[in-house]
């Protein structure tokens, strides 16, 4: 009896490990990696996974961040380029499941800022996507024209408005991520993405 109960046990902790959060969206999407053990170096500050951020409450059940291992590798390769001049990224958002693009989409339905769950979805649904900003050898933000989440013309990527010295963070970044093969949304400073993004399937 002792002996079946043991068995018993054993099943239900691997069930329940199994139907975790991580671990079932490591199982669904076997292609996408965590940033922070793919490279270490890089700051997470997974903002939906706090309140701040434009829905004001957090939507993600984990910090840990996500992204398709096609654009991990090139992320990394910016991030050892960049750590040469003492500087480094800082990601904001990568991987996001569908249903958090549908509460955005609710309360921002501007496809300008925000994709269409209902179309073609956000390249972020694919994994293939990363919102990201610079920081120094202290993991302090270099300042860009805006904050994240940002909605505005001010948070373009040729809005001339701003500070030198802010327009010239954000140029640094833009070229940058160009140099690794990226490809910037050009209503938003901080969202780069794979050049071939939509050629990726949705991850529901």
């Amino acid at each position: 009896m002792q002996t079946i109960l043991k068995s018993w046990a054993a099943v239900l902790v691997i069930s329940w490990l199994i139907a975790s959060p991580a671990n079932e969206q490591r199982a669904v999407h076997p292609k996408l990696v965590d940033i922070a053990e793919f490279s270490p170096n890089i700051v997470v500050d997974l903002k939906y996974a706090t309140a701040d951020n434009f829905l004001k409450e957090p939507v993600y059940d984990s910090a840990r961040c996500l992204v398709h291992k096609d654009l991990a590798v090139r992320l990394d390769r910016a991030q050892k380029i960049l750590e040469k001049d003492g500087l480094g990224l800082k990601i904001y958002d990568g991987y996001r499941p569908v249903d958090v693009q549908k509460r955005m989409w609710r309360l921002l339905p501007d496809e300008r800022y925000v994709a269409n769950p209902f179309k073609q979805g956000s390249m972020h649904n694919r994994g293939v996507a990363a919102d990201l900003t610079l920081v120094d050898r202290q993991g302090i933000e270099l300042e860009m024209p805006t904050a994240f989440d940002t909605f505005s013309p001010s948070s373009h990527q040729w809005h001339q408005e701003a500070p030198v010295q802010q327009r010239a963070n954000r140029a640094l970044l833009r070229t940058l991520l160009r140099e690794v093969g990226l490809v910037p949304l050009e209503t938003e400073w901080w969202h780069y993405q794979l050049p071939n993004a939509r050629k990726y399937p949705v991850l529901k």
